[in-house]
């Protein structure tokens, strides 16, 4: 089943109705020919998925129990090889784009090296700081959004957002880093957004979840997409919440993103 932290956000986004064009590595394997034509299916831009001859596309397991919590499994495979110089060749993309996002399955050299030219271009540069790890101020300090959930803000910042006021002053770490705004993901309490003009939770919708495999991903995805299309940062937290909740009512990663039409419609 397709998957990938950086491959469901783009597509999460795309089936909201954004352009995007995607900077991937993928192996010279079936998995890897099968993705391409999935993000092409979708609308994706797939002109800067690098396909590589020695490493294998990754994959996951993905294990799901009873009240649709998950756990999962990564081999990394092509996406470990993902490098600046790949980032250098789609550089025509970040002259023409709005937002960039970006997530931690591939290196943090690369990563960092495209959020730095993303905001020399004018970008916003939208972090999703997961799989959680240790990040340095440098790269912190060209990210717009982060978007941590409970155990990535807890290891950025040693705070555990389980109420209101500690994600308040998580959100306060966080921009003290460097970081313009916060948006701290904490489940079924909703979003809490730390930033200059706007400080506050911003309520989930109550759903039954079935799955909540790619739920961060259908967030992240929508965040950029409606921060390219001009929302103002509430509205656009509302409308992820919208979007995530959505994706936690169907199985599946990629399965589980809803268009537009689903949500009008779900």
């Amino acid at each position: 089943m397709a998957g990938g932290k950086g491959a469901n956000q783009a597509v999460a986004a795309a089936r909201l109705g954004a352009e995007v064009s995607f900077v991937a590595r993928v192996g010279q394997d079936a998995l890897g020919h099968q993705a391409i034509e999935n993000f092409k299916a979708d609308g994706i831009i797939t002109d800067f998925i690098g396909q590589d001859s020695e490493r294998p596309s990754g994959v996951a397991l993905i294990m799901v129990d009873n009240a649709g919590e998950n756990m999962i499994a990564v081999a990394s495979g092509a996406n470990a090889e993902l490098s600046p110089l790949q980032v250098d060749g789609a550089r025509g993309a970040f002259q023409e784009a709005a937002v960039l996002l970006l997530q931690l399955e591939t290196p943090l050299v690369t990563v960092s090296h495209a959020a730095r030219l993303a905001r020399q271009a004018g970008m916003k540069v939208i972090l999703n700081p997961a799989p959680a790890c240790e990040l340095d101020d440098a790269l912190l300090q060209n990210v717009s959004i982060i978007t941590p959930n409970e155990t990535e803000t807890e290891i950025l910042t040693g705070i555990l957002p389980e109420n209101e006021a500690a994600a308040k002053a998580a959100g306060k770490a966080l921009r003290k880093r460097g970081v313009e705004t916060a948006v701290i993901t904490m489940g079924e309490k909703g979003a809490y957004i730390s930033s200059p003009k706007v400080e506050g939770m911003v309520a989930a919708l109550s759903v039954t979840a079935v799955d909540t495999t790619a739920a961060g991903d259908a967030f992240n995805g929508a965040l950029a997409c409606a921060m390219a299309s001009g929302y103002q940062l509430e509205e656009a937290v509302k409308f992820s919440n919208r979007v995530a909740a959505f994706s936690v009512t169907r199985l599946g990663a990629q399965p589980s993103l809803p268009t537009r039409q689903d949500l009008d419609h779900g």
